[in-house]
């Protein structure tokens, strides 16, 4: 039928960013969880599992059937948002108390992380667009989501794993800033939020290994603990100052009209939301908790707004392909 092979051809030109899709309607997910909008939550996280599976199996499809374009593509550091999306539903899924789902994600994560770092990394040059910073948001999901696991099953070494990929994350965030266009902030189509969004997570990350420590595991004693919450409130803090930059520079410059990246802009909005309310509740600092709520509302309709763009975006490549 022409419909049916007009929206063939339209998957197919689909690029890697589409992932940042994923990984924003997982994070919103996580962030209405976090606000007490139980119901709502669940509805995202269910989205997240329809486009994840969609894409994973189009990951699968395109390595045996395409390997050269397959290749071309896990070489971008976009490929990364295969790894960052399966930790965020992953996190999800373990909140929700389906940890066998949650532990299957870390796994696949994990073993999908290390080869396609190194070809991303690989293939880093100057001047860079925001995806770059993917190799620390896909560092400190994986951190993020065994921290997270670690403080449901009492896993004290799976806590330590942990805290190694958030010191690597911030190692690599480091090397990719280096690499990253200043230009970007006001020239971006939207992956250039990325810059603050992988400073969230790994706030998030720090704030879900101070979670994770109990009287029973005892993962971290006052030296470990009082540097960890000074660094995961820095990373707060540097990440909203991000946010700050980022949106002075979309006023200044308004890019207004729809971009597949643009999720890649709504993923670090959601990350800062998430992230906020988690450090509140690991730092104790109630008065964080009214600014995160409202972050997820943003993030919210930021979603919306996305999402509604890439549905005219779709109709419109659909129409062009028949």
């Amino acid at each position: 039928m022409p419909g049916i092979s007009a929206l063939r051809a339209w998957w197919a030109g689909r690029p890697p960013t589409a992932g940042a899709a994923v990984m924003a309607t997982g994070i919103v997910s996580v962030g209405l969880q976090l606000t007490g909008a139980e119901t709502v939550s669940r509805g995202f996280l269910w989205l997240a599992c329809v486009a994840w599976v969609a894409l994973a199996a189009d990951f699968v499809v395109r390595l045996a059937t395409q390997r050269e374009r397959w290749m071309a593509e896990a070489q971008s550091p976009a490929s990364l948002v295969a790894v960052a999306a399966t930790t965020v539903i992953g996190t999800r899924f373990s909140v929700l108390g389906r940890q066998h789902l949650a532990q299957a994600s870390l796994v696949l994560a994990a073993l999908l992380w290390p080869g396609l770092l190194f070809l991303a990394v690989r293939r880093w040059r100057p001047r860079m667009p925001g995806t770059v910073f993917l190799c620390c948001v896909a560092t400190q999901g994986l951190a993020v989501l065994a921290a997270t696991l670690a403080a449901a099953d009492g896993t004290a070494w799976l806590a330590r794993a942990a805290l190694v990929l958030f010191w690597l994350g911030l190692v690599l965030y480091g090397f990719a800033l280096t690499r990253f266009d200043p230009r970007q902030i006001f020239e971006g189509a939207g992956d250039q939020w990325v810059a603050g969004g992988a400073l969230a997570i790994s706030a998030l990350a720090g704030a879900r290994l101070l979670l994770a420590d109990s009287p029973r595991l005892y993962l971290w004693n006052d030296d470990d603990r009082g540097v960890l919450r000074t660094v995961t409130g820095a990373l707060l803090v540097l990440g909203l100052a991000w946010c700050v930059v980022l949106l002075a520079a979309e006023v200044a410059r308004p890019r207004l009209r729809y971009d597949m990246r643009r999720w890649a802009t709504a993923f670090p909005v959601g990350m800062t939301a998430a992230a906020t309310l988690s450090v509140a509740a690991a730092l104790g600092a109630g008065w964080l908790r009214g600014p995160g709520r409202v972050l997820v509302w943003v993030g919210v309709a930021l979603w919306l707004t996305v999402a509604a763009g890439a549905a005219l975006a779709a109709r419109a490549g659909i129409g062009r392909a028949r």
